[in-house]
């Protein structure tokens, strides 16, 4: 093929980029808004969801971008578990002391958890997220890196506008569609949100019982023990092997105190018998090490990250410690 008609073929492509892909995303949404009804979803409800909106270039960078170099857990604890936070935490503690004792009592998970994953997640419903969560799902649906996951989440997002737990002018939440004060997936909305108030609506954007209720729903049905703790902070031996870091390794307290590890002070680890846990170093065997029960494994359930669950533990800790010795 001659150079010159190269050249054409690519300023043509080029021209017509924007087009092709508005083309593109409108026959991709034909097939969205057909799955949609299939599934029961009202036709007022698909057609209102789904008129008018396009890609956000800007999800889709978000979506793609990659760290330029791996913060520090150290790092990423200060700026998370801040004295700021832990006051302003408290402080709310009190403020809810009624409401979130009572939602305790319901599902068996202390007031601090609760307080302590409202913080971090949306510094206690001051930051949910300013995008239109079907614009911003119907985005990543369609980019086609995640494809299957986010178009899923897609039609459990236009299932709860049907259901008319939220107006869609109201249905607001991160860039990859997390929702409301404890920025729930609609997944996870649908699954474990509550209506705790009994207005008719599971409100995670407004209602705090509502939010409350449904992260305690959450960590219950996967599993969280009541009369234990998330965890505590550990110190390791000389020479303690890497591999017996990471969640995969489980052994009894008496087998890790036989090995050397203490609490972080210095002091024996407790007997306790049946207690179980895994030595977790968010930086490595040279920073911070801690001792994760099954606990710390529910709120990695929440978000499969080492950096967030002890951050969550350690705010927790923070707000409030019930007295559990272990």
């Amino acid at each position: 093929m001659k150079l010159h008609i190269v050249f054409a073929l690519i300023i043509c492509v080029l021209w017509s980029g924007e087009a092709w892909a508005s083309e593109n995303f409108e026959n991709w949404l034909r097939g969205v808004r057909q799955e949609a009804l299939a599934k029961g979803i009202s036709e007022p409800i698909v057609n209102e969801a789904l008129a008018g909106i396009k890609p956000i270039p800007k999800i889709i960078a978000l979506d793609r971008k990659q760290p330029e170099g791996k913060i520090s857990f150290a790092k990423y604890r200060s700026n998370v578990v801040t004295q700021d936070r832990i006051e302003k935490g408290r402080r709310l503690m009190r403020e809810h002391a009624g409401i979130l004792q009572e939602v305790s009592d319901h599902y068996g998970v202390p007031p601090q958890f609760l307080v302590a994953l409202w913080g971090i997640e949306t510094s206690f419903g001051g930051n949910t997220g300013g995008y239109g969560v079907i614009e911003a799902l119907a985005t990543l649906a369609h980019d086609g890196r995640r494809s299957e996951f986010f178009r899923g989440e897609l039609m459990n997002a236009l299932k709860i506008l049907d259901q008319g737990h939220i107006g869609l002018s109201d249905m607001k939440g991160s860039w990859a569609g997390a929702m409301g004060q404890n920025q729930f997936m609609p997944s996870s909305f649908n699954a474990y949100a509550v209506d705790y108030n009994k207005d008719g609506h599971r409100n995670i954007w407004t209602s705090l019982p509502d939010v409350f209720a449904s992260s305690a729903n959450y960590l219950s049905k996967h599993g969280w023990r009541e009369d234990e703790r998330w965890g505590r902070a550990v110190k390791l031996p000389q020479g303690f092997p890497k591999s017996l870091t990471g969640l995969d390794t489980e052994k009894s307290l008496a087998e890790w105190k036989g090995m050397g590890v203490t609490l972080a002070n210095g002091e024996p680890l407790p007997n306790v018998e049946d207690m179980r846990g895994s030595i977790v170093t968010p930086d490595g065997l040279g920073g911070s090490a801690f001792l994760a029960y099954d606990n710390y494994r529910v709120i990695m359930k929440w978000n499969k990250s080492t950096y967030f669950a002890t951050s969550v533990g350690l705010l927790a800790d923070a707000l409030a410690d019930r007295g559990v010795n272990y």
